[in-house]
């Protein structure tokens, strides 16, 4: 997985209509707009600290681009960084936001000043590793190739005791997902909160886990596609494990709040009347303005979910019940 992302992302720009999938801040300037409101808003209540803004998997840099226009009116001008690999993305990228800095993993992230963190669809495009119940014990799946075809296969067997207790006995062939990649990235930006300020809002469809299920995907020209076919020329994703990556966080001593479906944070945030707003600046546009914010509330607002985490003492962020 984590190779066939590689390829996919360095080599093209998947984003749109002539892509594979569309991403919240591409559907409307209000998810971005929000983001950056929310950002202003707690960096207001933190005293106004000298913070840096930091987005991981960026994408073209529309939310940024879109975040930092509305933070700016609320005197929130950060420097910028973008955790990405991709020269396609890193170019489209600098498109919108100019002078930004690039980093290839969160290492290299500023030191010593606090960070305001963003990851909306990141941590989904992140290998996982998947146990399966097999017989009377557990086994990891792999993927093994046989001539040109790529097929997952039940492999290696693990200790029974590395399963949530309550999910050792599940029916055979249950499927546990984990994502090592993703816990050691969010360890590692929560530890850089945890010491230094600030905090980290991730966003991405998933769920409060660890729970059974078997959520690895790929998407193609916005269809869904075989995950074991054509390796590097679709988009694969896996569903997010919000309660694991709270637990990694808390571990770092940082600070993180409960989980709220994306719907939930964008209607505490103002998505309607910002939409409003906007249908009475372009009365010509208010039909797709609507349907806008439906798709983000209504179609996405469930499925997708958010997390903040902050640095102790740091204020509540706003949309997120203490």
């Amino acid at each position: 997985m984590a190779a066939a992302n590689a390829h996919y992302y360095a080599t093209r720009d998947p984003l749109g209509t002539g892509g594979d999938f569309t991403t919240a801040p591409e559907i409307s300037q209000m998810f971005g707009e929000l983001i950056g409101l929310w950002a202003a808003d707690l960096w207001d209540r933190a005293a106004r600290p000298d913070a840096a803004w930091v987005e991981c998997g960026p994408g073209r840099g529309t939310l940024t681009a879109d975040a930092l226009r509305a933070a700016a009116k609320a005197g929130f001008t950060p420097p910028v960084h973008f955790v990405e690999t991709s020269p396609v993305l890193r170019a489209e990228q600098a498109k919108r936001v100019s002078d930004a800095t690039w980093h290839d993993d969160v290492t290299t992230l500023p030191e010593g000043q606090p960070l305001i963190v963003v990851a909306n669809e990141f941590f989904d495009a992140l290998p996982i590793r998947q146990l399966v119940r097999a017989g009377g014990g557990w086994a990891e799946r792999y993927v093994a190739c046989q001539d040109t075809l790529f097929l997952p296969i039940t492999a290696k067997a693990v200790p029974g005791e590395i399963i949530p207790e309550r999910l050792r006995d599940a029916a055979p062939g249950s499927i546990i997902e984990t994502s090592p990649a993703s816990v050691a990235i969010f360890r590692a930006l929560s530890r850089r909160i945890a010491s230094q300020g600030g905090a980290i809002l991730t966003i991405d469809y998933g769920y409060e886990g660890p729970a059974i299920g078997d959520t690895l995907q790929a998407v193609r020209g916005h269809a869904f596609a075989n995950p074991f076919e054509h390796p590097g020329e679709n988009d694969l994703t896996a569903h997010v494990d919000f309660a694991t990556l709270a637990a990694a966080a808390a571990k770092e001593g940082a600070v993180p709040s409960p989980v709220v479906g994306q719907g939930a944070l964008l209607r505490a945030l103002g998505i309607d009347a910002r939409a409003a707003a906007l249908a009475r600046a372009t009365p010509a546009r208010a039909d797709a303005i609507a349907a806008d914010r439906d798709r983000l509330v209504d179609a996405m607002g469930d499925l997708f979910k958010a997390l903040t985490v902050t640095a102790p003492g740091w204020p509540q962020p706003a949309g997120f019940a203490a």
